[in-house]
């Protein structure tokens, strides 16, 4: 029963989120990633597939969780949002909203670099005992 409602639902976030790639108004991205919510939750099988992969233990498992990232990779990744914030501020005629991207950018910058390089490493369980990840 679990099965065949996540099933469902993920048919029907991928058929929205098809139409929006046509449709301006609707979130394409929001009802792809409802999609393969579903379908992961849907099929134990997929789910561990998914967990297991090249690039889920990479980009996830490796940054997110042990937070390990090398410096270049933190430079990399803060010049590529660059250049995603550098779009807007050169199009933007308002000197306000501008200097407001800019902070945005910079706020990012801080934090990500707090959190990925100093905030304290996790405690996980693995077999039986606390290990601290890294």
């Amino acid at each position: 029963m679990k099965k065949i409602f996540y099933l469902s639902i993920a048919g029907v976030a991928f058929a929205l989120g098809t139409i929006g790639v046509f449709v301006p108004f609707i979130p394409t991205t929001g009802f792809y990633v409802l999609t393969s919510f579903c379908l992961l939750r849907s099929s134990e099988k997929r789910y561990n597939q998914f967990v297991q992969s090249k690039y889920y233990q990479s980009y996830v498992v490796d940054l997110f969780i042990r937070k390990n990232i090398s410096t270049r990779g933190l430079i990399r990744m803060f010049l590529l949002m660059g250049v995603v914030f550098a779009l807007p501020i050169v199009i933007v005629s308002s000197i306000f909203l501008k200097g407001f991207l800019f902070a945005i950018y910079l706020a990012h910058v801080i934090g990500l670099t707090w959190y990925l390089k100093f905030h304290p490493k996790k405690k996980t369980l693995t077999k039986g005992v606390f290990s601290e990840e890294r």
